[in-house]
């Protein structure tokens, strides 16, 4: 067969026609997302007064943005603070409040603040806070720890960063 006659241009044309579109549906096709190029999202739940359980809540944070960050993954990790959370976004001991400081967190209380602001300003952990419960109990907002975001609702922020946003949602028990 001649390569010039019309059945063996055809065949060239469709093997160039099958490779142009191989080609560009390699290229279109979504890739891998690189390290650089992922983000972890993740929401913590803090709506306790234990001191202990909000120890073991900073502790898994830490380890879980040391490891983000030992592994070169992007993260955003987020506490949302509602109810009895308050205590621990102030020094305020909130007497006569259902959130009053107790015993046990007046001994931890520095210990706490000290990790839980860390997290905030070396690691970007970022804090929101639910503004319900805040006027709930009257704390006046320079009372809070710097850095502390207020949110409408506490609840529908964890939801909106979950259905809306792709969080992934951690309560320590």
């Amino acid at each position: 067969m001649n390569r010039n006659s019309l059945p063996w241009a055809a065949a060239r044309f469709r093997l160039w026609t099958l490779l142009l579109l191989a080609l560009g549906t390699a290229l279109l096709a979504p890739q891998p997302a690189q390290a650089s190029e992922r983000q972890a999202k993740v929401v913590y739940h803090a709506d306790f007064s234990d001191p202990r359980r909000f120890s073991s809540m900073l502790t898994s944070i830490n380890f879980m943005v040391t490891h983000y960050t030992n592994e070169m993954i992007d993260f955003d990790v987020r506490i949302v603070f509602h109810s009895h959370g308050i205590r621990f976004l102030t020094d305020d001991p909130l007497t006569g409040t259902p959130f009053a400081q107790d015993a046990a967190l007046a001994q931890q209380r520095e210990n706490l603040r000290g990790r839980l602001l860390a997290l905030h300003q070396v690691h970007r952990v970022k804090l929101e806070l639910c503004e319900i419960t805040r006027a709930q109990v009257n704390l006046d907002p320079s009372r809070l720890y710097a850095g502390v975001e207020r949110v409408p609702s506490g609840v529908v922020r964890i939801a909106e960063l979950q259905n809306e946003q792709g969080f992934a949602y951690i309560k320590i028990e």
